[in-house]
């Protein structure tokens, strides 16, 4: 599968996640997850120089967050950076896939 594929089927995953939340029952927890967003889709917190939601500037950037279901953060399926190296999100901010 290319990279572009895999990148519309996480955003699709994401998306439906998110679509999913306003279904679910409210007592739902959900939580910030670091690193899983792509680029613009972010909910906040995209490191110094931006502003708020929708100011990542790359795709899985590693201090922006997006409000995930509790539990998923860190189990959700991202593509492999260009070095083969796993990618996967984490509760607190992270030191990679950062703008130059």
């Amino acid at each position: 599968m290319s990279n572009a594929t895999k990148t519309l089927v996480l955003a699709s995953a994401v998306a439906s996640a998110l679509a999913g939340l306003s279904t679910t029952a409210t007592a739902q927890e959900n939580v910030k997850c670091f690193g899983v967003s792509l680029a613009g889709a972010n909910d906040c917190a995209a490191g110094p120089g931006t502003t708020c939601a929708g100011s990542s500037k790359v795709d899985y950037q590693g201090n922006a967050w997006t409000f995930v279901p509790a539990g998923t953060c860190e189990t959700m399926e991202l593509p492999a950076m260009a070095d083969g190296t796993e990618r996967m999100g984490s509760l607190e901010a992270l030191d990679r896939d950062l703008p130059a």
